[in-house]
């Protein structure tokens, strides 16, 4: 049966194993590797930089009452056709 020194320790072994393993590479292999690293996640960024004022507006839905009044306030404000509500949810 697992202990929990044993169960948190596998984590601890494969990070160390990974630190041991980019300490024993050379400069331009650490560089080289840096590089690929950084245009991964760059696609990663740009994503996320792309996703954030969604992500944004989804949070201040969900925590903040005030923005359903506020989506409200902006539908009545357009003066938008029955028909045109019913596509967001909002038909009779």
């Amino acid at each position: 049966m697992n202990s929990p020194e044993s169960i948190n320790s596998k984590p601890n072994k494969l990070l160390n194993l990974i630190y041991n393993n980019w300490e024993n590479l050379d400069e331009s292999q650490k560089s080289s590797l840096t590089k690929v690293w950084k245009v991964l996640t760059y696609k990663w960024q740009l994503q996320i930089l792309f996703n954030l004022p969604f992500l944004i507006w989804w949070g201040l839905d969900k925590y903040v009452t005030k923005i359903h009044e506020f989506d409200m306030y902006m539908l009545d404000y357009l003066h938008l056709p029955d028909w045109a509500l019913s596509f967001v949810g909002f038909g009779q």
